[in-house]
């Protein structure tokens, strides 16, 4: 799982906030409660210096059997301790563990990485900040959520040319939209080509699976096509350094996040350039069996015939073309 640098940091920051919050209000109550009782401060003190003592035997040059008594009167002197320690704050209204440093995440202790990777902890924070990023690129608001969808906005009749109704077509395509999103990643079809005009909805059922598919936890990259064949652009020509680190860390996210949503394929320039970039992002992530949606006013037909024999094989035979037509959504408002 491959989340943007930007993403990253951010979470990394809050998880560090969220730390930092506890150990205040950690501190602050230890404070409001040594002053309440002296005594605990004491306790504390005493419980330190068992541990220093403990410590100083286990590091000394003469060795101390584990069962021994210096060990075994340390113990004892130590929960004698912890006793009054425990029912001086049970007076005080608190729990035995209410000044101990715990950290929130028992898997990670707060750092964010156990030994098998990035925790859930992190993982949550992650998707958390995905979908901020998500939401202010593509404008998503609460009614953009396959449980807000509605067909009724489409014709229920035939059009010239077609099998079905507009209707009936986005029933199957919503369908899969759904399994695809709620499955992932195991859902059958690994790649989607939404084909079709403009304001038929293929944007905001990308923007549903982008939802979802982030609040699960998965990295998401959801970019127009003119804006990551720039970035391979700038990778390529720049000699600024600033501008290549930045380009750099742009096509690695596209390269590697779990979902590439690219939309707006065939509003860019077509040059040898973008028709290579978008032949190492297609051929890398299927290679390396990640999952893309694209999104296009192109037909697999007009594909065929703007890109090289090679891509257009590559999506045509890897990639479900989901089909959308019928009137613009927007002008009938």
């Amino acid at each position: 799982m491959s989340y943007e640098p930007t993403v990253m940091r951010r979470a990394l920051a809050r998880l560090e906030r969220r730390r930092e919050g506890r150990e205040r209000r950690r501190y602050d109550l230890e404070r409001e409660l040594y002053a309440r009782e002296p005594r605990l401060r004491e306790l504390d003190a005493a419980l330190r210096s068992s541990m220093a003592d403990l410590a100083r035997l286990a590091t000394g040059g003469t060795p101390v059997a584990p069962d021994g008594p210096e060990i075994a009167a340390i113990r004892a002197r130590s929960e004698a301790l912890q006793e009054e320690r425990a029912a001086l704050l049970a007076r005080l209204g608190h729990g035995p563990d209410a000044l101990d440093s715990t950290p929130a995440c028992p898997l990670c202790g707060d750092t964010g990485w156990t030994a098998g990777g990035m925790c859930a902890c992190l993982k949550g924070l992650c998707a958390q900040e995905q979908l901020r990023a998500l939401t202010a690129l593509l404008n998503l608001t609460d009614e953009q959520d396959f449980a807000r969808l509605r067909l009724d906005v489409y014709r229920n009749q035939c059009m010239i040319g077609e099998e079905c109704s507009p209707r009936e077509q986005m029933e199957v395509v919503v369908q899969t939209c759904k399994g695809y999103a709620r499955q992932f990643p195991s859902y059958p079809l690994k790649n989607l080509l939404l084909s079709g005009g403009t304001g038929l909805g293929k944007t905001f059922l990308s923007g549903c699976i982008a939802r979802e598919v982030s609040q699960r936890g998965y990295s998401v990259v959801y970019d127009t096509a003119i804006r990551l064949f720039s970035a391979f652009e700038t990778r390529r020509f720049t000699r600024d350094a600033g501008e290549e680190r930045q380009a750099r860390d742009d096509t690695r996210r596209y390269l590697g996040c779990d979902l590439l949503i690219l939309d707006d394929l065939g509003s860019e320039l077509t040059t040898p350039l973008s028709q290579s970039s978008l032949y190492e992002v297609v051929n890398s992530r299927l290679q390396a069996g990640r999952h893309t949606i694209i999104s296009t006013n192109l037909s697999m037909d007009h594909i065929a015939q703007r890109y090289t024999p090679q891509l257009a094989s590559r999506i045509g035979g890897l990639y479900q073309e989901l089909t959308f037509y019928g009137d613009d959504l927007r002008l009938r408002r």
